[in-house]
């Protein structure tokens, strides 16, 4: 299993840019992800879901092994509307 550290933005109505780093272990960065994306939205209450869906949901992942250094970082934005 590899570990991988996966940030989490999206726009509050309140406080503005918002977010968290999320550290998982996956065998794979699609794997980590979706983990870790699962344990972010669950802490989430309805209004920042809401805000989080309207807004748009950036997600910035990489590892954090020794190989790190010789992997770029990947960058993905999720947006509905």
């Amino acid at each position: 299993m590899k570990t991988f550290e996966v940030r989490f933005r999206y726009q509050d109505r309140n406080q503005g840019t918002t977010g968290s780093t999320v550290t998982v272990e996956a065998s794979n960065l699609p794997g980590a992800i979706g983990k870790a994306a699962r344990e972010f939205v669950r802490g989430l209450d309805r209004k920042q879901k809401f805000d989080m869906n309207k807004s748009g949901l950036e997600i910035t992942a990489k590892p954090i092994d020794s190989t790190a250094q010789a992997q770029p970082e990947t960058t993905a934005q999720a947006s509905t509307g």
